[in-house]
This record gives structure tokens, C-alpha cells and sequence, in this order.
């Protein structure tokens, strides 16, 4: 039984609707949670395959990318933002968000290398979304911000500023290993993941039904959402690695 974690966001819904339909789902222990989880339960061993966010790449001994697929975003993404209700080179304060690794890194290049501007950096919990005032942002990922995008004035989408910076699209996870997995598993996990994403409706109907804050989710997961981990993405990819760990 091949243990695996994936991220329990609404983008992730294809792959899981792919996955339960598999020829692989009664050898496979499939576990969902938010990208940090999924993080350090690969890094602990305690899965086998993990969608996973590509930060902790480096932390990582041997990890094995074994997925043309990935989530990725050439461009605005809406469940990647800043948000605020002053401009950004007025804020004072952000509170970066307790379920992302990837996201709060690339957040730390932008404000350094493309605003330009050192605010208070703080940790956070449970409910510090809505604690947004004044000159105090948050970074907020994944569903969470579906609510969010219509009720504050200041939305900084991060790959959009992340692509005018780089003219690169940005992989936010990927699918990892840390073992050495059989070549007819990778090829029919892969099979799977593509099903899932050349059934999107039916993986909407089957799978989506408690997500009802996506306004425009056909748009979100067709355009927002860029799912294949072509050369651009893994340039992104490879130059995002490059300043996290220079």
C-alpha cells in the first residue's frame, strides 16, 4: 500500500477525482491536508508520494519529481494574495499564512526584490484572515481566499507579480518522492492524474459540491489553475530554488 498526501484545496480536486478512479485506489492510502501537512509528512517519512510544496525541494534527500503535472499559475491565480485595505508601500505589518511554505517564500523575494519594502513579518493561526486592518496585511492561500477577494480594496496576486518580474510562470507544489517507485506505478498514477484533469465537470459534480465560494470555478480551474509542469514551469521552478537557497 503506496501512502500518499495531497493537498485537500479545491484546485486539487481533478487529481483526486482521477486517483479515486484509478486502477490504483485499492493500493493506495490517500490522505488530504493543507500543502504545510503535506509537507512534513514527507519529510518525516510518514507518507510515500506527497503533492508537495516545492520549498522544501532542498530539505529533501534524493526527491524524486515523478509527475508532469503539478499546480502551477501563469499569472493570477486568486487564491495566491496579499490582501489589504491600504497600497503596499503603506503597509506596515503582514501576517503570512500558517498552512503555506512555498507561498510565504516567494511573498519574502517580492517584497524584497520587486516592491522594494521591509514590513513586520509575523506568524499566524486559526482565523488570522479576518484581522486584516488598517496597515496590517495578510498572505492568505487556498480556499479561504475565494471569500476574501471581494472584500478588501488592496489584492496582490503573487505569480502575477512573480511572472511580470521573471517573464516565468510559478509551480506552487509538485508531485514527490522519496523512494524509488516502479515504473509501471509512475506511469499509472500519471494516467490517472490526466483523466482526472480531462474530466474536470465530473470531478465538479463527484468531488465539489462543498465549494460553493468559487464564483467563476470553471474559469478558476481551466485558466487560473495551469496543472502541466512543462519547461516554462520548471525555469520558474529552478530560478524560485535559485534565490531560496542562495
Amino acid at each position: 500500500m503506496i501512502k500518499i498526501s495531497a493537498v485537500s484545496y479545491f484546485n486539487t480536486i481533478p487529481f483526486i477525482y482521477g486517483l479515486k478512479k484509478s486502477k490504483l485506489v485499492d493500493s493506495i492510502n490517500l490522505q488530504l491536508n493543507y500543502p504545510s501537512v503535506c509537507a512534513d509528512k514527507l519529510i518525516n517519512g510518514d507518507v510515500d508520494l506527497a503533492l508537495v510544496p516545492i520549498v522544501i525541494l532542498p530539505l529533501l534527500d534524493e526527491p524524486q519529481i515523478i509527475s508532469e503535472y503539478c499546480i502551477g499559475a501563469n499569472g493570477a491565480v486568486e487564491t495566491v494574495c496579499l490582501y489589504s485595505d491600504t497600497p503596499i508601500n503603506k503597509i506596515e505589518s503582514i501576517s503570512l499564512d500558517y498552512q503555506s511554505k512555498t507561498s510565504v517564500k516567494l511573498l519574502k523575494i517580492l517584497l524584497k526584490e520587486y516592491w522594494k519594502i521591509d514590513p513586520i513579518l509575523y506568524s499566524s493561526e486559526v482565523g488570522f484572515e479576518r484581522k486584516i486592518y488598517g496597515n496590517h496585511a495578510a498572505l492568505v492561500i487556498g480556499d479561504r481566499a475565494f471569500e476574501l477577494n471581494s472584500k478588501h480594496k488592496y489584492i496582490y496576486d503573487l505569480p502575477l507579480y512573480w511572472k511580470e518580474m521573471t517573464g516565468l510562470p510559478f509551480v506552487f507544489a509538485a508531485w514527490v518522492s522519496t523512494k524509488k517507485l516502479e515504473k509501471n506505478f509512475i506511469k499509472d498514477f500519471n494516467y490517472a492524474l490526466k483523466e482526472g484533469l480531462n474530466n474536470i465537470e465530473i470531478a465538479l459534480n463527484e468531488e465539489g459540491s462543498n465549494y460553493i465560494n468559487c464564483k467563476n470555478y470553471k474559469d478558476y480551474l481551466n485558466n487560473k489553475i495551469s496543472y502541466h509542469l512543462d519547461s516554462q514551469k520548471l525555469k520558474g521552478m529552478h530560478l524560485f530554488l535559485k534565490k531560496i537557497t542562495n
